[in-house]
């Protein structure tokens, strides 16, 4: 295995655990136990750091808990322990990102007054490993006392005659979630923007085609010794094995993952990745053989074909959901399905939780949704789910739905129209929305969700949008355009 592989393997050849036998917890608490030891001999990021991780860090006994992105003093620039690294140091080139993309990334420079570019606050890369496409964003917004910060994953690709497209996920910065910093190669230190995770090579591997970012999530321990937490990427694993199937009434060309020109279905599953940083990851080898957290159903069930877009959600001690997506071939449509697990790892499936919509008058979602995103309503603790709507001629456009367990009775908020269509006309996402991520901010009197999603334009051409509720009404979401900050 060449060394650029991000597998859960190290470089002398040993598995991501560190030594033979040892389990996961036991080798994240080694780890991590090294970091605290950086720490304590001050060349960490020092008594601030550590007073800050202590102040905000919440431990359950025996379960894992998520730490909150709004109340972590999170510093993207103190993580001092690197899973991977690499022998040659290449200085990467960062390039920022906004509404109003200057010259250096090739974009128009006058976007505030184009309608055409509404709602696009992240482009296709110029030069770089994400010039060819970009989608799957998983954003997180980080407060502490003197500043706020945003971290973006993506998956994102390039393509030559020499190196055909293939997915890779990585991480843009910002300070405001609006004008974002990228960089054009891999990241090679905790400060780096950039690629942060390729496709595995080992031949076994379920992730050795593309990879892209379901959800990435805080966690710790009591059981794990660190001081600080522990980020655990969700994503989805695609091999180079296709699916045959047979489906009823499909007008448009199916594909795993989308590629808007040629469509074919590869068979992918859920995989895990930990990293210190955000930066450097380690997979985790689920039970699968692959590698992968857990298999498709059997051929009776609806998510034989393939299983996608993991998202989970922490719900309490010891409950964790997974959301996910598949294509049910006997029913014809694309179904939201859920696992339950105890602690992150070993999951059991619950079921299909939403579907598409046949009867009745024409929907946006007929043909049913995919890549879920679930999060918690902060003011009366119901779960709001973001997802792609696919209509009977395979346009894309975003719903919203809502449950007071977060299990059953899902209800859509909308009868037949989406919370966010395609732009109009020659629109950069006028072929079609989705890949939704829904983020609650905080405000007494400004209570707004904003919504960051995958838009597609003319000729298969991607980039990443956002899109913001009038306040607290999550039943309409308008494109932003020229924001001034």
């Amino acid at each position: 295995m060449e060394e650029g592989c991000e597998s859960n393997r190290d470089r002398t050849g040993r598995s991501a655990s560190g030594a033979k036998g040892l389990g996961f917890k036991e080798w994240l608490g080694v780890k991590v136990g090294e970091e605290r030891d950086l720490l304590r001999e001050g060349r960490g990021g020092g008594s601030d750091f550590r007073q800050a991780m202590e102040a905000n860090v919440n431990k359950l006994h025996g379960t894992p808990s998520i730490v909150t992105a709004s109340s972590t003093a999170r510093r993207h620039r103190s993580s001092i322990l690197s899973l991977h690294y690499r022998n040659k140091r290449v200085s990467p080139s960062v390039t920022r990102c906004s509404t109003t993309r200057s010259n250096e990334t090739g974009q128009d420079s006058s976007l505030s007054t184009s309608s055409l570019k509404k709602g696009l606050v992240f482009d296709l890369g110029t030069d770089s490993w994400d010039s060819e496409e970009v989608g799957s964003p998983v954003v997180k917004r980080f407060l502490s006392d003197n500043e706020e910060r945003w971290y973006m994953w993506y998956h994102g690709s390039s393509s030559s005659e020499q190196n055909p497209v293939s997915d890779s996920v990585g991480l843009a910065v910002s300070n405001n979630g609006i004008h974002w910093e990228r960089g054009k190669g891999k990241v090679e230190s905790t400060d780096d923007v950039g690629l942060v995770m390729t496709p595995c090579e080992d031949w076994w591997a379920f992730d050795k085609a593309n990879v892209r970012p379901g959800e990435v999530v805080i966690m710790s321990s009591s059981k794990v010794r660190a001081d600080s937490s522990v980020y655990w990427m969700y994503y989805t694993g695609y091999t180079t094995e296709t699916v045959e199937f047979q489906s009823q009434g499909l007008t448009f060309e199916l594909g795993n993952p989308e590629r808007f020109e040629k469509a074919s279905v590869f068979r992918s599953l859920p995989g895990l990745a930990i990293s210190q940083d955000g930066r450097h990851w380690a997979r985790i080898e689920g039970e699968h053989h692959s590698g992968a957290l857990f298999d498709v159903g059997s051929e009776k069930d609806w998510d034989f074909l393939y299983i996608a877009s993991p998202h989970v959600v922490f719900h309490g001690s010891g409950d964790l959901r997974m959301y996910y997506h598949s294509f049910d071939a006997k029913t014809g449509e694309f179904c939201i399905g859920m696992g339950r697990s105890r602690e992150g790892i070993k999951w059991v499936k619950f079921g299909k939780i939403l579907g598409g919509r046949k009867e009745g008058s024409v929907c946006f979602d007929e043909m049913g949704g995919r890549y879920p995103c679930v999060t918690r309503n902060k003011r009366d603790g119901s779960y709001v789910m973001a997802y792609e709507g696919v209509d009977r001629n395979g346009k894309m456009s975003i719903g919203l739905a809502v449950s007071e367990d977060g299990i059953k009775d899902w209800r859509r908020v909308q009868d037949v129209g989406a919370v966010l269509d395609v732009g109009e006309g020659g629109a950069w996402d006028n072929e079609g929305v989705g890949c939704p991520y829904l983020i609650e901010m905080d405000g007494d009197t400004d209570h707004q969700w904003r919504l960051y999603y995958r838009g597609v334009g003319n000729g298969g051409r991607t980039g990443i949008g956002l899109a913001v509720s009038e306040g607290n009404e999550i039943t309409k979401f308008t494109k932003q355009t020229g924001i001034c900050l």
